[in-house]
């Protein structure tokens, strides 16, 4: 028995890598898809969503037999908890990749293109690193690499602020299409949620090897108004 609940752990572990492996590649083709203007990668991002959605299910299904069929306790109880919550935040991630790509389809390329050129590439590229490092950490149990990330999280909610700062500037200045502002404000936004996704993945790495309780659990729903999930 010892020897199979070990095998259906190894399964499990290796599901949350496809997984997590899936989760960067949507938020690495939505930054370039949004950088690039690439309408195509936009739509593959919007269709790998499904396959984020699929990956979250199969693995649901495992950690539930695991625990209905095995009775895990302590520390693999803990990694099973762990990874239940971990994949509910990759489907996030996965989702609002997509959101952003579906929002780049519709953006005007003209228009305020400083504040792409300048701070979402850089807030694109800190979240995309939020992501790889946290699905790093998961995998090498790597709670510096963690730790890491958490206060990385500081990073991204700052240039969130500075974002918003900027538009609001230009709405002041008359220089803004409302628009297109809404847009830019909105896939910022999905930026500084992806950050927080990553944050939540990485404190659940360290609650799975410490048993700590992660200060922050993932955030109300509510807090992401028009994301896919609400729809």
């Amino acid at each position: 028995m010892r020897k199979l609940f070990e095998m259906q752990m190894e399964a499990m572990h290796m599901q949350m890598i496809q997984m997590g492996a899936l989760c960067e590649q949507a938020i690495t083709q939505t930054n370039t898809a949004l950088l690039e203007g690439d309408r195509e990668l936009a739509k593959a991002t919007i269709e790998l969503d499904q396959e984020i959605d699929a990956k979250e299910r199969e693995i649901e299904n495992l950690c539930l037999k695991l625990l209905l069929q095995q009775q895990p306790v302590a520390g693999d109880l803990r990694k099973i908890s762990a990874a239940l919550k971990m994949i509910t935040d990759m489907e996030r991630i996965g989702d609002q990749a997509a959101d952003i790509a579906e929002i780049s389809l519709l953006m005007d390329k003209a228009k305020e293109g400083s504040i792409r050129d300048r701070l979402i590439r850089e807030m694109a590229r800190e979240t995309a690193r939020m992501v790889t490092e946290s699905i790093d950490a998961y995998v090498r149990k790597d709670g510096a690499l963690a730790k890491k990330v958490i206060d990385d999280d500081d990073v991204v909610d700052g240039l969130f602020d500075q974002i918003r700062s900027e538009l609001i500037e230009n709405i002041r200045s008359g220089y803004s299409d409302g628009s297109n502002t809404v847009n830019v404000l909105m896939i910022a936004k999905y930026f500084e949620r992806i950050g927080d996704h990553a944050t939540n993945i990485a404190e659940w790495v360290e609650f799975a090897m410490t048993g700590k309780k992660p200060e922050m659990i993932a955030k109300p729903e509510a807090d992401e108004a028009g994301s896919k999930k609400d729809k």
